[in-house]
């Protein structure tokens, strides 16, 4: 097969949750389909994104919920132990992290798999290896995404870990140093803390979650900080340096913080560079490929997930790519549509939000109107007891009279998020959304508190 041109009708390049679900849905409907990845096929979700990390979280969430029978129910003695932990995380991977079940999952669809780089060298062209594959529909790309290494002197030398060095360790750090106040910074912290960790987070905007509303980074940090964890917020780090058994971090006012480990959290970049883009024109060194709402880049090129810059979620991935397969098949189909794009921080509470920001919304001009309500002051709030931190706000477009955002912090904030999703999406009229009966005592029933302190 080396060095001989083959065709094929589609070539997906990348199969993480977004190219694997493209590539099954062409080969569905009979085309020939190569998929090509060059690391696991199911990409960072399965392995050290998405599922394992919230397995550390759950285990995590019973050692604190565990604490909490004193309060509530009578005595009980907690022991953490991080190896059933480390156990799920290895069986779920599939024995140490192997995909050979996941490529045969691809396969069954009828797709065609082959492990490598490939690279584009002109308009439907790919090679993968020594030979060259002419796509006679087109090619997807889907490569995802890496986690961003900054320019800090000795970061290099002293050696860190990623989130994938953190899903792999066997047990939890003596001691912890984080940086990056995000989501997958903070769901690590918390979670390796409550293991018994000593844990310091650096984020250097002024808050934590600083992309969440500003009162979500409140009840976070408030909460981080009852647990033990020590913030500092505003800080940059300057330099990193190691030890035998400790990795110092100088931060930008002159102070040090110092841990067993050090977790580099600060963000993930779009993987393009030697994808060969420049062989259709386009630039691989970008921040990320521009697409149209239907996916496409160009004639016979669509893109999907994290090189598309418009968020590094596994669900947009997967939706973006039924968006690309419906229109690759011309099938008729709704354009892609982000204004109710949701997604949770599995912190210990819940940062689940949808739509625009308070801030993002005056930013677009609209006349802006919000109303909140805390989640201890609700029924469930006060039956749920100690953990029941947290609140729903709104974001109204007074002019329309719908809501354009929302964010739900607290006890399964994600789930909650659910019906605010709905109702951004659906554009639900305000007074409809007052109209409705709401079940008691829920959770979400703490929407009905925000729609009344919703001016009319």
């Amino acid at each position: 097969m080396t060095g001989i041109a083959q065709d094929v009708d589609v070539v997906v390049i990348g199969l993480g949750p977004g190219g694997e679900e493209v590539a099954s849905r062409l080969a569905d409907a009979g085309l020939t389909v190569l998929g090509v990845e060059r690391d696991f096929v199911g990409g960072e979700c399965p392995y050290w994104g998405c599922i394992p990390s919230k397995m550390i979280v759950r285990g995590a969430e019973t050692l604190a919920e565990a604490g909490r029978v004193g309060q509530l129910a009578g005595t009980a003695q907690v022991h953490p132990d991080y190896a059933p932990v480390a156990h799920r995380i290895r069986a779920e991977a599939t024995d140490n992290w192997d995909d050979t079940v996941a490529v045969q999952r691809f396969e069954k669809h009828g797709g065609r798999f082959i492990r490598g780089q490939a690279t584009m060298v002109g308009p439907r062209r790919v090679r993968v290896g020594e030979t060259v594959f002419t796509a006679s529909v087109g090619v997807v790309l889907a490569t995802g995404s890496a986690p961003v290494r900054p320019p800090i002197p000795g970061l290099a030398e002293a050696g860190y870990w990623t989130n994938r060095e953190a899903i792999e360790a066997p047990e939890p750090p003596g001691s912890l140093v984080v940086l990056g106040g995000g989501a997958i910074g903070l769901e690590l912290a918390q979670a390796f803390s409550r293991f018994g960790s000593a844990v310091t987070v650096v984020e250097g905007a002024d808050r934590l979650v600083p992309a969440e509303e500003p009162e979500a980074s409140a009840v976070v940090a408030a909460v981080l900080t009852a647990e033990g964890l020590i913030l500092r917020t505003g800080r940059r780090a300057v330099a990193v340096s190691r030890s035998v058994h400790c990795t110092t971090v100088e931060l930008d006012d002159g102070d040090t913080v110092e841990g067993e480990q050090l977790l580099v959290a600060v963000g993930r970049r779009p993987h393009l560079r030697g994808t060969g883009l420049a062989s259709v024109g386009l630039d691989e060194s970008a921040h990320a490929v521009a697409v149209d709402d239907r996916m496409r880049v160009a004639d016979g090129l669509w893109a999907i997930g994290d090189v598309t810059g418009i968020g590094g979620f596994t669900h947009l991935a997967v939706y973006q790519a039924r968006v690309a397969a419906d229109d690759i098949l011309g099938v008729p189909g709704h354009p892609a549509d982000y204004t109710a794009l949701p997604r949770v921080t599995f912190t210990d509470p819940e940062i689940g939000s949808v739509g625009l920001s308070e801030a993002a919304a005056r930013a677009a001009g609209l006349d802006v109107r919000t109303g909140s309500a805390p989640v201890p002051a609700s029924s469930r709030g006060f039956i749920h007891g100690p953990g029941n931190e947290g609140l729903i706000k709104l974001v109204c477009d007074a002019d329309r009279g719908v809501l354009v955002g929302a964010t739900s912090v607290g006890p399964r904030g994600g789930e909650v998020l659910s019906m605010l999703t709905l109702a951004v999406h659906a554009r639900l009229p305000v007074t409809t959304l007052r109209q409705m009966i709401y079940a008691y005592p829920t959770f979400h029933r703490g929407m009905l508190d925000a729609l009344a302190d919703l001016p009319a």
